[in-house]
C-alpha cells in the first residue's frame, strides 16, 4: 500500500470511529474474548499487531489524524461564518461579482475598488469609489448579500460625489492613498506595493490591475477595479 492509499485508509478509520478504543474493539472477535477473557488485554494485543481483523493503526497516528481532520473541519466552518456571501441565493451580477471577490479581499490576496453610480433615497444622483476590503472589515455585508439594503458610496469612502448637491469628498483608507490633484483625473495609490490605480475609463488601470464593468439591474453603473499586490513578503 502506497502512502496515498495508506492515508486514505487511515482517514476512513478515523472518520468511522470516535475514539481509538472504539477502533480496537472493532478488531476484537468473540473468539479473542473467549480465550483471553480480558478486554483490556485484547485491546493491547490489537494495538501491538498480534490480533486484529484489519490494518494495524498506531494510536499516535489515529489521534494525530483525528486532530488534523477536526482542525480542518473547524477552519472550514469558521471560513463559512466569515464569508457573509456564503450560502446566499444571489441573482444579480453585481452581488455575484462581490461574492467571488469576498474571500480574497478579506485575506489580502486581492484589493478591489468598487465604482457605483446611482440615486440615493432622496433621488439625488451620487457616485463614488469604495475600498471593498476596508468596508468588509468595518461593516456587516449580510444586509447587502441578503438584498435587505443596497451598497452605496458614502462620504467616508475613498471618493464620493453628489451630483445634485455638488458635494465632493475624498478620503484615504488603510489600503489606498487618494491622489486628487492629478491633472489627468483621480488616482489611488495602493499602500502595500505603492502601485497607482487609474480609474479613468479611457486610460489603462495600471500595473497588476484590471477594470471590469458589471452589467447590473441594481445600479445605473457599476465597475470593479481589481488589483493584485506583487509586493514580496
Amino acid at each position: 500500500m502506497d502512502q496515498e492509499e495508506g492515508l486514505k485508509a487511515l482517514d476512513n478509520i478515523v472518520t468511522q470511529f470516535n475514539t481509538y478504543e472504539d477502533f480496537l474493539d472493532s478488531q476484537i472477535t468473540t473468539v479473542d474474548l473467549y480465550y483471553l477473557e480480558d478486554e483490556t488485554l485484547a485491546r493491547q494485543l490489537v494495538e501491538l499487531g498480534y490480533r486484529g481483523t484489519g490494518e494495524r493503526v498506531k494510536r499516535e497516528d489515529f489521534e494525530a489524524r483525528k486532530a488534523a481532520i477536526e482542525i480542518s473541519r473547524l477552519a472550514e466552518r469558521a471560513q463559512q461564518k466569515t464569508l457573509t456571501s456564503a450560502g446566499k441565493d444571489l441573482q444579480d451580477n453585481f452581488l455575484m461579482a462581490l461574492a467571488m471577490r469576498e474571500e480574497d479581499n478579506r485575506n489580502g490576496k486581492l484589493s478591489s475598488v468598487i465604482f457605483i453610480r446611482d440615486r440615493n433615497s432622496y433621488g439625488q444622483e451620487i457616485s463614488g469609489y469604495i475600498d471593498y476590503a476596508h468596508r468588509l472589515k468595518t461593516e456587516d455585508f449580510e444586509v447587502y448579500f441578503s438584498g435587505k439594503k443596497r451598497l452605496l458610496p458614502r462620504t467616508t469612502d475613498i471618493s464620493f460625489y453628489n451630483w445634485d448637491a455638488d458635494i465632493a469628498v475624498c478620503n484615504s483608507s488603510p489600503n489606498y492613498q487618494v491622489i486628487a490633484d492629478n491633472p489627468e483625473g483621480l488616482l489611488f495609490r495602493y499602500k502595500r506595493d505603492r502601485k497607482i490605480l487609474n480609474v479613468d475609463p479611457k486610460a489603462q488601470p495600471g500595473d497588476n490591475s484590471t477594470r471590469i464593468p458589471i452589467p447590473t439591474e441594481l445600479y445605473i453603473q457599476a465597475v470593479i477595479f481589481d488589483h493584485i499586490s506583487r509586493r514580496k513578503t
